[in-house]
């Protein structure tokens, strides 16, 4: 019998609606761990490419690290925050509608619920319903009509995440070339190969894709990154050899 995620007992069902649905930052690891680890390696394969010293590898790689990681966290703390700003300026400007011309608002909710099967004395109920209380009546609109979630993602720890998880990822690469390792490239390969199959493996946990194959499409973009970077490089130190 397969098992299912939760209980449906009455008591079950009431604690879980009763708590508020935190925030979740998966897209922010999942975003800062690829990248992270693509733009890390790339620099490690193009320079690898080229024929440049293991030195050379370290200073750019550790460069990129800091740099990049940085410049993802500050993209995605302004990311988020938008979105969060674009909330409270239509949350504001329901209130507004509300307040200027509830007859039109109301028949918004009519029409929504009209839209959902509701018809008669059931759609009326529906209707007084939501519009007694006027929160409840913005929250309606605010998924209803904008297709908005109803928690927002605080923009800092999204943006900590992201870069965190950067860090983390993206320093894999260049640990072979950190402790002066034999074939430290094809170790690096290896190494970064695995952390993107781990990422994407991970990542299916919140999706319907088995494991395996988000596991190897994670690996499949990671791979064509560094090919090109590779590449790339190669071609550039025979341009200006």
């Amino acid at each position: 019998m397969t098992q299912l995620e939760h209980e449906h007992s009455a008591e079950a069902i009431a604690a879980r609606l009763s708590k508020q649905p935190g925030p979740s930052y998966l897209r922010d690891w999942v975003l800062g761990g690829v990248d992270g680890a693509i733009t890390t390696f790339a620099i490690v394969a193009g320079v690898a490419g080229a024929g440049l010293s293991y030195s050379i590898v370290i200073i750019l790689g550790v460069a990129n690290l800091i740099a990049d990681g940085i410049s993802m966290a500050a993209g995605n703390y302004s990311g988020v925050k938008a979105e969060n700003d674009e909330y409270a300026r239509l949350r504001q400007m329901e209130r507004r509608h509300i307040e200027k011309t509830p007859d039109g608002e109301r028949e918004e909710v009519r029409q929504i619920f009209a839209g959902k099967g509701f018809e008669g004395d059931d759609l009326e109920r529906a209707v007084d319903v939501i519009t007694a209380n006027e929160e409840r009546w913005i929250d309606f609109m605010l998924t209803e009509e904008f297709g908005l979630p109803k928690g927002q993602r605080p923009a800092l720890p999204a943006a900590l995440a992201t870069f965190a998880a950067f860090v983390v990822c993206g320093a894999i690469p260049l640990v072979p070339y950190l402790f002066g390792m034999d074939d430290s490239f094809v170790a690096a390969a290896i190494g970064t190969g695995v952390a993107f199959f781990l990422i994407g493996a991970l990542k299916s946990k919140w999706s319907t894709i088995r494991w395996w194959v988000s596991g190897a499409e994670t690996l499949s973009i990671g791979a064509a990154a560094a090919v090109a970077a590779f590449v790339i490089g190669d071609f550039l130190e025979k341009l200006v050899a």
